[in-house]
């Protein structure tokens, strides 16, 4: 969707009054007065869709449990989600949830991510990713209109959101609702792995949790 510069006449005070609103709410001038004219002639932005899957996405997030939501910052079309791993020095795991304005079969995108130095830890988790790419690939990847695209390394994640034609009918709240499911199913299996390092099968274990979610069903993006 595209944008242009066009020239408008304003009462100064009205701009000024824009100005205050738009500092407080941390956007632009511009993206202020779009997001006001699209909503008096009943209009959505994609930048307006976006903010509205991220409050969907933030409060089932908070519903679930045991995940920090931090909101997204303005211009960016990405909020993060933190959660704690059982693991020696309980590292933290974030997911950064990014969705493209001009989203076409892509959607968006995940980027998963550690604090941390421990090359050990940086090896379990991309072993991790592996097998869960593996394991989409087999399952999932056929019924997605497009490839989905990994990047691991240095024990980080990166993966595409790529959603199927039925997503142009859903909701927000929708669209919401599957990509906090996503999130919420990585997080669990990624936790299933870790515990179960000690007894040397942790790469079973996951087969095993991502099959009982296959049966119970799994958002497909």
């Amino acid at each position: 969707m595209s944008k242009s510069v066009y020239s408008l006449v304003l009462t100064d005070q009205v701009v000024d009054a824009i100005d205050a609103l738009a500092y407080t709410m941390g956007v632009s001038r511009s993206a202020l007065i779009d997001r006001i004219l699209a909503g008096h002639v009943s209009y959505t932005t994609p930048e307006m869709r976006i903010n509205s899957i991220f409050d969907s996405v933030s409060r089932l997030m908070g519903q679930r449990g045991g995940f920090i939501v931090q909101n997204m910052q303005a211009g960016d079309q990405m909020m993060s989600i933190r959660s704690s791993l059982k693991y020696k020095y309980k590292p933290t795991v974030r997911y950064s949830l990014q969705l493209f304005r001009d989203g076409e079969k892509t959607e968006g995108e995940l980027k998963v991510s550690f604090r941390t130095q421990s090359a050990e830890l940086k090896a379990l988790m991309e072993d991790f990713l592996r097998i869960w790419a593996a394991l989409e690939n087999k399952y999932i990847a056929e019924k997605l209109p497009a490839d989905i695209h990994y990047v691991i390394e240095d024990g980080r994640f990166t993966r595409s959101f790529t959603l199927p034609e039925s997503y142009k009918t859903k909701t927000d709240e929708e669209t919401a609702a599957a990509i906090t499911s996503y999130i919420h199913m990585f997080d669990d299996v990624l936790k299933v792995y870790f515990a179960n390092l000690d007894g040397g099968n942790a790469a079973g274990a996951v087969v095993e949790r991502y099959g009982e979610y296959l049966k119970k069903g799994i958002p497909i993006l």
